[in-house]
């Protein structure tokens, strides 16, 4: 076979690797931001890099996959529910404490369903793999319960980081809490006017936004902090 005809042959069949290479990339990319959504993005703000933000989240997935996540049982269900109730009651006299509750129960829900009980950071990126979309919500609702003890948090911030536990507890027992009480803060009641949900609904992804962007900043500021060289 003539030497240059080898050549071109060669020189496509690498140009056809690459090209599939790229392609499969792509897909994988699009992949995991679609599954991700702004934990992805969180991640690649982390990390500086998008690969490496990738391969971070492939390594979520490798350590899940250890573990034993079960589902909970009826009883299991009934119990933490009613354990729910009593602390969303809790947040019309006392926001503060209620939010602290929330905290501490999501953290007990976690563990009956099997995730290991570590430092935060590693719970919340442990929880993303299954539960991707509410992962950004947790850490938020989290910093919030972190800053009551500080006394730090107002009211606004109270009431959203509950909406954000109350949204992940019910995902993490698979199914609805049931109807909401008549004495809960108009934020947590069911029935309400059309226009009223419509307008709450805006407030309450506007403020999700703004909590998100919020958290994003004080990941990047740490993240900077560590990486600063000391003088």
């Amino acid at each position: 076979m003539d030497t240059t005809l080898i050549v071109v042959l060669a020189v496509v069949v690498l140009a056809i690797a690459a090209a599939t290479l790229m392609l499969l990339r792509q897909r994988r990319s699009q992949g995991l931001r679609s599954r991700y959504g702004a934990e992805y993005i969180a991640t690649v703000d982390e990390t500086g890099d998008r690969r490496k933000a990738e391969a971070e989240l492939k390594a979520r997935e490798k350590r899940v996959e250890k573990f034993d996540i079960r589902p909970l049982d009826a009883g299991e269900v009934r119990r933490f529910s009613e354990r729910w109730r009593d602390v969303q009651a809790e947040f019309v006299d006392s926001p503060g404490a209620a939010i602290t509750s929330a905290d501490e129960l999501l953290a007990e829900v976690m563990s009956a369903r099997g995730y290991p009980m570590s430092e935060f950071e590693q719970r919340a990126a442990d929880l993303s793999v299954d539960h991707p979309k509410l992962v950004s919500d947790y850490r938020v609702a989290h910093e919030v319960a972190g800053m009551h003890a500080r006394n730090e948090a107002g009211t606004e911030d109270m009431r959203r980081a509950f909406i954000h536990y109350r949204d992940l507890f019910e995902d993490l027992l698979g199914l609805s809490i049931g109807p909401r009480s008549t004495d809960e803060p108009r934020t947590f009641v069911s029935k309400e006017p059309d226009d009223e949900r419509a307008a709450r609904v805006r407030d309450e992804d506007d403020g999700r936004r703004a909590d998100h962007r919020a958290t994003r900043q004080r990941r990047e500021d740490a993240r900077d902090g560590r990486r600063a060289p000391r003088i």
